[in-house]
């Protein structure tokens, strides 16, 4: 009997989380209600109150769905790609693979439909992606490790972002190739040492 409870509260999570992402796609999270949410889930109030107690409740826990699918997808790439554990951008090709699985619902949190609460636990779930990454390859005397984590998940987001709107049709795998490169080797066999030390006090103490 408790089996079959928890298989109809799944149901009936799963049926709220998919008509958020539905509404905030069409109107954006902002002018959602919890009213909107029931009525295209068909579901009850007293029903959606005995899972949340309002709609940010429901946001946030979709994203802690969200970060258990990535940790499972990045290990499953890795295990398929026989990939290190000091790779520093490990969790990309997974997260590329998985944004275009899901391709409608990254477009709603991070396109500006989502709201400020979106936009933030997507970069907390990336944050801590990332920071995992660079335990055990970032050298402590180089850049703040903040710093380096919050680079990274902003050109993340661009590199998404860009793909959306501009590429799409490009395959996850080339997206992925292309941010790597940038992140990893910069500007500089794109524009040439001359360019990248010219009135840069620090670049050329480095050089020297």
């Amino acid at each position: 009997m408790s089996r079959e409870i928890d298989r109809r509260a799944a149901r009936t999570r799963k049926a709220l989380h998919q008509a958020l992402l539905t509404l905030m796609l069409r109107k954006g999270y902002e002018a959602l209600s919890v009213q909107d949410i029931i009525d295209e889930a068909d579901i009850g109030r007293s029903t959606f109150y005995a899972h949340y107690t309002g709609k940010e409740d429901l946001l946030r826990s979709g994203f802690q769905m969200l970060r258990e699918e990535l940790k499972e997808a990045q290990s499953a790439m890795r295990a398929r790609a026989g990939a290190s554990h000091n790779d520093p951008l490990g969790f990309s090709t997974a997260m590329f693979e998985h944004a275009a699985r899901y391709a409608d619902h990254y477009r709603t949190m991070i396109g500006g439909r989502g709201g400020a609460v979106t936009e933030n636990e997507i970069r907390l779930i990336l944050s801590e992606m990332v920071r995992q990454e660079l335990s055990s390859t970032l050298r402590e005397d180089t850049m703040p490790r903040d710093f380096v984590v919050q680079f990274i998940v902003g050109a993340f987001l661009t590199a998404l972002n860009w793909w959306f709107e501009r590429k799409p049709g490009l395959l996850p795998s080339e997206v992925d190739a292309m941010f790597r490169s940038l992140v990893l080797d910069g500007l500089s066999p794109l524009i040439g040492d001359e360019h990248r030390s010219a009135d840069h006090p620090a670049a050329s103490r480095d050089a020297d």
